[in-house]
């Protein structure tokens, strides 16, 4: 279908694709990989015709129809969000136009016999043909059911485009890609905007797909769930394997042992045969032998090793000052917009009970416009509630990265300058360690903040929170610009660090195994999951399966009202008690489950310290490491205090 030639992109001296050649095939899935910079982005304008290569070509049939989703895009206005949906149609509306003038002609014209009316019959039945094939389904119900499924209500497709975020509009030209059914997807971080459900809504509709697909994605799950071939670009090279990303992984690190292992054994093989060559090059009797050993290197196809980007981030966040048991508490709390300028007052979402203790790990997931960063604005003091109480608990320090970067940092400011501003006391002798930790090196330092890409400002953004030890990190879509490596070094660094973690996001893989807890917003109200990730997917599910059967039931029920209202009239009392107890059981028993997760790590890491402490060598800190001892303890009896008393209640 697609074939890729030999293609080049330099710049000025700088390389960025280095004579690189692959195909794309019928059906495939291809997940596009690589460093933030790598050339992913470069690879889908130059199949779109966007951009020319240095040298190359690229190489497709002149009639295949591309669907392009590239990460910043302009929206169009005026019109509303289904009217706007239903312009991906206007091929199909032009066939229709085309084929009621036909018809038309026909009915006016008697030259049953001529050529002229012979071909308006074929051309007829051609574009009857397209249409049949085209219209599986109303065109209408088509766009509704893509647009609902990439999140928007039924009630919001009659507003006007210009009313929502750019997140929001960029769904909608993805509705408008995906309804146009092209025969090759290029997707470039199509789940940047999207929340978990419309994520997985997006996974089902591109696996069931029948075209081929380039997908760019730093969703570990969503990239194993969908493609079938791994082609990663790194240092201006791709390598490319017929297997998901994970998969992938496995091989490309089976493959790099085994080069080097051929490589050591053939180095081996060159040293003994030159030892040998110098050894016996002057001796008559030998001659022969040391011509053939010398002929024999000159034909050796030399073995090289693929030339890895091992440049990964270094995130360790300081150990977190002690806090108060609850970090954050919320009750009945009901969170907005006063009303200003001709607008009234905009409730996002009312009677929310939250809790978050010291040392929990809490996700935030929902719909995008549910209240999440609304949530993370009411945390930092910046949002102020229209009912009910929010407050944080005592000696609370809180690190918080917001997710309009683009915002916050000062374009006009250096990247060093970014943290030498805040930096103080003897921390500021270390900001070049820090900013190398965060692969800023050499001359990126000296960058401007404007010209830095947006996984470099995450990366930055990022780096600020190392500065201070805080005990309480916020933070709102940390990992939208990351790269899968770095997503995966700062998960595990999130895992290690000691404090408390409220996190708003929508990457499941990021969350599964970090968080402990989630809180989902839906349709005005919050309700607490306890567990992690893969636990509230699973409920979701079947949420949605039930409301499936719901729906279909609908009449049924409706008839059966009267008597259904008065039967659960003479029991609500009970039941309503029965619920409360069963909720506050679980939520008991949940939390004596963390605690006994915690205690047991905290024994684990006394453990550690206790070995060390016994035969210290002459690097270790006796004093910083009886300080962590002393902290862990008082950390055991709180947890273990709080334990006993849930289990003696429960």
């Amino acid at each position: 279908m697609i074939s890729i030639n030999s293609l080049t992109v330099a710049y000025g001296g700088f390389t960025l694709l280095d004579n690189i050649s692959f195909h794309i095939s019928e059906n495939d899935k291809i997940g596009l990989v690589g460093k933030n910079g790598a050339g992913k982005s470069t690879i889908l304008k130059l199949i779109c015709g966007l951009q020319k290569p240095t040298s190359g070509k690229i190489e497709m049939p002149s009639d295949m129809r591309i669907g392009y989703l590239p990460q910043i895009m302009e929206h169009h206005k005026g019109k509303s969000v289904i009217d706007e949906a239903m312009t991906a149609f206007s091929e199909l509306f032009s066939m229709e136009d085309e084929l009621n003038s036909i018809m038309d002609e026909l009915s006016r014209r008697e030259d049953y016999d001529s050529h002229e009316y012979q071909k308006l019959i074929e051309r007829m039945n051609d574009v009857n043909d397209r249409l049949a094939y085209s219209k599986a389904e109303s065109p209408r119900v088509a766009a509704e059911k893509t647009l609902v499924g990439l999140g928007f209500k039924p009630e919001e497709l009659s507003r006007h485009t210009e009313t929502f975020s750019q997140g929001w509009n960029m769904r909608i030209e993805l509705a408008k890609i995906l309804l146009s059914k092209p025969d090759v997807l290029l997707l470039d971080e199509p789940t940047n905007h999207l929340d978990i459900e419309s994520i997985e809504w997006l996974e089902s509709y591109l696996k069931a797909y029948k075209g081929s697909l380039v997908l760019i994605s730093h969703d570990r799950k969503f990239l194993d769930n969908i493609t079938n071939r791994t082609v990663e670009i790194m240092l201006g090279h791709i390598h490319d394997y017929k297997v998901p990303y994970s998969q992938y992984l496995v091989l490309r690190k089976e493959r790099i042992a085994q080069q080097k292992a051929a490589y050591e054994n053939q180095q081996r093989m060159i040293e003994k045969t030159e030892d040998f060559i110098e050894r016996f090059r002057y001796k008559p009797t030998k001659s022969n032998q040391v011509q053939s050993r010398i002929k024999q290197l000159d034909k050796l196809e030399r073995i090289e090793v693929d030339i890895e980007d091992n440049s990964a981030l270094a995130v360790k966040f300081p150990p977190a000052p002690r806090s108060g048991d609850v970090v954050f508490k919320a009750e009945n709390l009901s969170l907005g917009y006063p009303a200003r300028d001709g607008h009234g007052e905009k409730i996002v979402f009312t009677g929310a009970d939250i809790e978050v203790r010291r040392g929990e790990k809490v996700a935030l997931v929902g719909r995008n416009g549910e209240g999440k960063t609304t949530l993370m604005r009411a945390i930092m003091g910046e949002l102020a509630p229209l009912d009910g109480t929010a407050k944080t608990g005592y000696n609370v320090n809180i690190g918080y990265y917001a997710q309009n970067q683009e915002d916050i940092l000062d374009k006009n400011d250096t990247v060093f300058g970014t943290l030498d501003r805040i930096a103080a006391g003897d921390i500021r002798t270390k900001l070049r360690d820090i900013l190398a930790a965060f692969l800023f090196k050499g001359e990126d330092i000296d960058k401007k903040v404007a010209v830095l890409s947006g996984g470099e400002r995450a990366r930055l953004a990022m780096a600020k929170l190392i500065l201070k030890p805080y005990n309480l990190l916020a933070l709102d879509e940390p990992t939208n610009h990351m790269d899968i490596r770095s997503k995966d070094i700062l998960k595990q660094a999130l895992k290690a660090y000691d404090g408390t973690l409220i996190i708003v996001s929508h990457d499941r893989d990021f969350l599964d195994g970090l968080v402990d807890k989630l809180y989902e917003f839906r349709d005005g109200k919050v309700t607490e999951h306890l567990g992690g990730v893969e636990d509230f997917l699973r409920k979701r599910r079947l949420e949605s399966l039930n409301e499936l059967e719901r729906k279909s039931r609908q009449e049924e029920e409706r008839q059966a009202k009267p008597a259904a209202e008065k039967t659960a009239a003479s029991s609500q009392q009970e039941y309503q008690q029965k619920k409360v107890i069963s909720k506050e059981e679980r939520r008991v028993r949940n939390r004596i489950a963390y605690l006994e997760k915690g205690i047991e790590e905290i024994e684990a890491k006394m453990k550690e310290i206790e070995t060390v402490l016994a035969a210290p060598g002459p690097s270790d800190d006796i004093m910083e490491l009886t300080r962590q001892y002393l902290e862990l303890k008082r950390d055991q009896d709180d947890k273990t205090s709080e334990w006993e008393k849930l289990v003696e209640n429960l």
